[in-house]
């Protein structure tokens, strides 16, 4: 009995010794299969986004065309910040980028007109149509804006989307969007150049003004990404890789704390010089916990700095409060846009929610 078991534990091992070679190959083939498909699947992702980014294109003719001139053009901002590879060719270039351009309709070009700066927000993402209301309210105070589609947006294939650089010099891509606008539009008034932002638009709104003061005359940032190492603390894991991933920062906030420290506005509070700044939170954000911004506060504070700020409570809308179309969110903009104004002084202004409905439907005239 036990020279039979012995026989039949042999002819097991030596059958499965067999199949373990196939296995093996079965199991690399199936793993290289499945990487394909993930490349093939981020590459339509990518095309998907390209699509859907023509798509809001023409939107925004039909949008704001009644009341702009939009231009799409093409301009550099500084090298990638974490290159690879120092001998290849083309080491160094600028990063490419397209900017919108929205001039009003109906201004004298031998006159001068304040510019907005509009980062737009999101870990990935770009300047789109959800935007078209705020842009027709600033067409109509005469505002010139230009809205960079800095490194890291979508819409432009995976080569720009992994050059993302959060906090990075996306900010530099920002202001070089500002300088292309001084250099190549003589109607812009460069003593009259103001920057907005919302959310990941507000932190480069931030981190704009702390590193370039003397290129802005007044700041406005709506729920702004404020502290990206509380923030690695209680987003996802799915968000966290955003940032880890080994073509952005390529590290986590527990391996390289002081990267995430440089990239978060609440840690560079110091730098805020003499630009007028205003801030705005809400209790309710399920995007940027109030907490981050409340940082950012404290730090100002802190640091003995003169700026403005609201903590809203509980505002239907959360992350997106005043950026809806309710009557609560146009109230907060006329105030936004009463502050702008004390420091642009635009030619026409909004002063009201009617002024803003009309700006929507009819415009001043």
């Amino acid at each position: 009995m036990i020279q039979k078991s012995l026989i039949l534990l042999t002819l097991v091992a030596l059958f499965t010794s067999g199949l373990r070679p196939a296995w093996s190959q079965e199991k690399s083939k199936n793993a290289e299969i499945i990487e394909a498909m993930n490349r093939h699947m981020e590459f339509m992702q990518h095309r998907m986004n390209e699509l859907e980014k023509a798509v809001d294109d023409v939107l925004w003719y039909k949008k704001v065309g009644d009341v702009a001139h939009i231009d799409k053009v093409y301009i550099t901002g500084p090298p990638i910040w974490n290159e690879k590879k120092p001998d290849s060719q083309g080491y160094g270039n600028p990063v490419k980028f397209r900017s919108y351009v929205f001039i009003p309709k109906g201004i004298d070009v031998d006159k001068q007109y304040p510019l907005i700066v509009f980062p737009h927000g999101g870990v990935h993402s770009n300047f789109n149509t959800y935007y078209a209301h705020i842009v027709k309210e600033l067409m109509a105070q005469q505002y010139i804006v230009v809205a960079a589609e800095y490194r890291g947006s979508t819409g432009y294939g995976g080569r720009h989307y992994r050059k993302i650089d959060y906090g990075g010099r996306e900010v530099e891509d920002v202001d070089a969007s500002r300088q292309y606008m001084l250099e190549n539009y003589s109607f812009v008034d460069p003593e009259r150049v103001g920057i907005i932002g919302w959310s990941h638009g507000g932190l480069i709104a931030l981190h704009n003004i702390f590193d370039y003061p003397d290129h802005y005359q007044v700041a406005y940032t709506g729920v702004p990404v404020s502290d990206l190492i509380a923030r690695m603390g209680y987003k996802t894991q799915g968000y966290r890789d955003l940032y880890s991933a080994d073509y952005h920062i390529g590290q986590t906030a527990y391996e390289n704390v002081e990267e995430y420290r440089r990239r978060s506005p609440a840690w560079n509070a110091h730098k805020l010089e003499d630009v007028p700044l205003l801030i705005h939170t809400n209790t309710n954000d399920a995007d940027v916990n109030v907490l981050e911004v409340e940082h950012l506060i404290k730090s100002l504070k802190a640091h003995e700095k003169d700026f403005e700020y609201k903590i809203y409570q509980d505002v239907p809308g959360g992350h997106s409060f005043n950026r809806l179309d309710t009557k609560k969110a146009k109230e907060i903009r006329v105030k936004i846009y009463q502050f702008l104004d004390e420091h642009l002084n635009p030619p026409q202004k909004i002063r009201s929610v009617s002024d803003i409905n009309r700006a929507a439907y009819a415009g001043f005239n």
